[in-house]
């Protein structure tokens, strides 16, 4: 349980650095705001025609009475802004972290420089093209991932009583450790640590990870909120990544923890590491 409180003050501690660091700040709000604007503009559109498209994809319906036609397309509907308005929640952050990629990379970079006794930071030496290529490629594996598991949760969301108590807390736990890898991703991509390796080192302490990525599970909900927090969530899991492999963080210039005090006793020792 000690790992849950440390996981959620990595989010206080990242934005305690932004906070700090007001440039890295700003510069860090350009990708979330590009992506707000991308999807309340793709949601519009949605909303504003989607009724018609529904009407297109079911011509089976046109030969129906006008009741039972607009009862089912109205249904159709229905599951069509709702599934819009969840994939959007699912993808924000994903779509946030590969629009911004050089700038959280930057970022994610300053953190480690800041925060390490010997103010070094793992530099890739991959072209961006390279980066961008990885990163949208794990990212699509996680959303997949996602997807399986936000099925199987709408399923089981249908038996009595359990589905309308215990499948959503479940839910934000789930959603939570996703959003986690997608954000400890910045930090541990460049140190070239391969998906596989990545989603073992999470697993290996899922109380920390619950407890820095529930709570933006939540909070993530309301995407401008997530435009204003994204900066610093980035440099919170930067500091995340930094425990969960172990490294040294100087306590002074970012208020961290060092790995070792982070670490549970009794906590798996991390996995070896691929190179990509």
């Amino acid at each position: 349980m000690r790992d849950l409180a440390v996981g959620f003050g990595y989010l206080f501690k990242g934005q305690r650095w932004v906070a700090r660091h007001g440039r890295s700040y700003g510069l860090g709000l350009v990708p979330g705001l590009i992506t707000l604007v991308l999807y309340v503009g793709l949601l519009v559109a949605l909303f504003t025609w989607g009724s018609d498209l529904v009407t297109w994809a079911t011509p089976f319906a046109d030969d129906w009475s006008d009741t039972w036609a607009g009862l089912v397309r109205g249904a159709f509907t229905v599951l069509l802004y709702a599934g819009s308005l969840l994939a959007a929640v699912l993808t924000f952050t994903a779509m946030t972290l590969l629009i911004g990629q050089p700038f959280y990379e930057a970022l994610s970079e300053r953190v480690d420089r800041d925060v390490s006794p010997d103010g070094t930071a793992a530099v890739s030496d991959l072209p961006l093209l390279r980066e961008l290529w990885i990163s949208g490629r794990d990212s699509l594996r996680v959303v997949v991932r996602a997807a399986l598991w936000g099925l199987l949760l709408f399923v089981l969301g249908f038996v009595p009583v359990v589905g309308q108590t215990v499948v959503p807390v479940v839910g934000f736990f789930v959603t939570g450790f996703f959003l986690t890898e997608e954000l400890t991703a910045v930090a541990m991509q460049r140190r070239g640590i391969v998906l596989r390796d990545r989603l073992e080192l999470l697993r290996s302490r899922k109380t920390l990870v619950w407890g820095f990525g529930t709570p933006l599970a939540v909070t993530f909900l309301v995407p401008f909120l997530a435009v204003l927090l994204m900066p610093g969530v980035v440099a919170g899991a930067t500091l995340l990544a930094r425990d969960l492999l172990g490294e040294d963080t100087v306590d002074g210039r970012s208020a961290g923890t060092t790995g070792d005090d982070a670490r549970g006793a009794g906590d798996a020792a991390p996995p070896s590491l691929t190179k990509p």
